[in-house]
């Protein structure tokens, strides 16, 4: 990791490594495996005991969780799926009384039932300190000051990420998303270190800031950006550290199973170290729903260990990602999930191709002629679907001249095409043309639908 010109630049971002709970994220696998198991056991028979769905689905497969004997049980138990959490509406998941709860929050029930999550006191100072390791992952403490710029509410993100600032006792500013010039002010004014948002919103700040005068990467002090609850390419990432002057990292979470925190990345960027005291993780062929090799990509399965209020067996994310094999140079010995590179349920099919979004946005990545702004629209041509893929230049892109936009929109398509084996129509736009997001970005419109 050095020369002998002194260290290099990824050993400067990592030699002074923090830990919030050193002799957890660096207990010794066999140890964890017991720890797992012990915890494995126990909510099990609270969810058999306490939620009549899990007591049905056990019995239908035959399973009694007092017979668990190995961490290998647990492929025994069947599946909890979205629909299952949506069915149970509103606390039928719960294994606490509602009144014994100390905090709900649901998702947004757009396609059906919300989905309600409970915690107890315990549930949430568990989830406070899975993100306090994230805080210590990019060099926080108690000295920090975190600006949360997710969204408070039912959302789990602003709550999550403040749970985390208050247990590892940095000064937090609550700002939610919003009000972006306000945001830079605040970043500007207070000295934030880190900045905890979306990637999409990350970028707007970024962009704000440089419209009001500002030069992020010397004016601000932010060192580093916890973002998630969105896919983020690498090229992004590139983007914001350049624009921010930060170190990025990729925090994962769902509020099914607790919310930001389940797993992050330390400042090697290089996986997400699962919070495997509290999570047990899986991944599976979503096909087969059969376990995969270390290192293959699949659906992501999670049990949780130490929930209360709603335990979850199992439970189905349907997002893509794998168990990267080796340890990391951090000294976690926590195994460290991929970044997610799609969903099994939301993938794009068009004309019997699947395809992520997160592909698109990685072909895009490579054109120093646009920026990390893409919109794909879904629409049909007779019996065919049609994808349309509008992206935005970099400012001094300029469009005077005809033939380089069509010049930049074949090289484009050419390279989806290679990549992706799919047509698409590539609209090159001007900066802004795409509507910015506060929260999460709006990257698929599909047309197909709504008949048009």
């Amino acid at each position: 990791m050095s020369t002998d010109n002194g260290p290099d630049e990824m050993t400067k971002k990592c030699w002074d490594e923090k830990y919030y709970q050193p002799e957890i994220e660096r207990m010794d696998q066999e140890d964890l495996k017991l720890l797992q198991l012990e915890r494995l056991k126990k909510v099990a028979e609270h969810c058999y005991r306490n939620i009549p769905f899990y007591r049905q689905s056990f019995d239908a497969v035959g399973f009694n969780p007092e017979t668990i004997e190995s961490l290998a049980d647990l492929q025994k138990m069947p599946f909890t799926l979205k629909q299952d959490m949506r069915d149970a509406y509103p606390f039928d998941l719960f294994a606490v009384d509602v009144r014994d709860a100390s905090r709900i929050h649901a998702s947004s029930g757009t396609t059906g039932n919300a989905t309600v999550v409970g915690y107890t006191t315990s549930d949430l100072e568990n989830w406070g300190d899975c993100f306090a390791r994230a805080i210590a992952l990019v060099g926080g403490d108690s000295t920090s000051i975190m600006q949360v710029s997710y969204g408070y509410g039912l959302f789990t993100g602003g709550l999550g990420a403040h749970e985390g600032g208050n247990r590892i006792g940095a000064t937090i500013i609550p700002m939610s998303s919003g009000n972006t010039k306000r945001q830079v002010q605040m970043l500007k004014d207070m000295g934030s270190d880190i900045l905890a948002c979306t990637p999409s919103y990350a970028m707007l700040i970024a962009d704000t800031a440089v419209e009001m005068g500002y030069d992020p990467a010397t004016d601000f002090k932010v060192s580093a950006a916890i973002l998630g609850a969105e896919p983020c390419s690498e090229g992004m990432r590139n983007e914001i550290e350049r624009k921010l002057g930060v170190t990025v990292v990729d925090i994962y979470g769902l509020s099914e199973v607790m919310g930001p925190g389940v797993s992050c990345e330390c400042r090697y960027q290089d996986g997400l170290h699962v919070a495997e005291d509290h999570f047990l993780i899986e991944i599976v062929d979503p096909d087969t729903l059969e376990p995969v090799d270390e290192g293959e990509w699949g659906e992501v399965v999670f049990t949780t260990l130490t929930k209360e209020c709603s335990p979850l067996i199992r439970y189905r994310t349907r997002d893509i990602s794998r168990i990267i094999p080796g340890e990391c140079a951090c000294g976690r010995t926590h195994r460290r999930m991929d970044r997610i590179s799609g969903r099994s349920d939301d993938m794009l099919i068009i004309r019997g191709v699947n395809v992520f979004p997160s592909q698109i946005q990685q072909v895009i990545a490579d054109f120093s002629e646009v920026t990390s702004y893409y919109q794909i629209i879904l629409s049909s041509k007779g019996p065919l679907d049609h994808v349309a893929l509008m992206v935005e230049t970099v400012p001094e892109f300029s469009f005077d001249e005809v033939r380089r936009i069509e010049d930049l929109q074949k090289r484009i398509m050419a390279e989806l095409k290679s990549n992706l084996q799919i047509s698409v129509e590539v609209r090159i736009v001007e900066p802004k043309s795409i509507e910015r997001s506060e929260g999460k970005a709006k990257r698929v419109i599909d047309l197909r639908k709504a008949g048009e």
